[in-house]
């Protein structure tokens, strides 16, 4: 799978890294490491990628946006229910 391949996928369609993983029958590591790479690259497009943070479903902390992988617990209660964080790519040039 090519990187650019991820734009169409994950365009309006939020979904996270497992998920991502699990649909192109990949790792959670080379995905993380391709989605990681596609941030640098779009950053030089008409595109952006929009990242709605893991959060623990306990207690609502949320994780940093920088932190792509699902962390292990909570560090405020140390909680394990964490929600996964969420991607996405929105287009940001608009024709007229």
């Amino acid at each position: 799978m090519f990187r650019k391949e991820l734009i169409p996928l994950l365009k309006k369609h939020p979904m996270g890294l497992y998920d991502i993983a699990q649909l192109l029958e990949t790792s959670l590591r080379d995905t993380e490491d391709d989605l990681r790479h596609l941030i640098k690259s779009l950053k030089h497009s008409d595109y952006r990628l929009i990242i709605t943070p893991a959060h623990c479903r306990k207690c609502g902390f949320e994780f940093h946006k920088d932190k792509i992988h699902k962390p292990g617990k909570c560090p405020r209660c140390n909680g394990s229910w964490i929600a996964q964080l969420l991607i996405e790519i929105i287009e940001t040039k608009h024709w007229h």
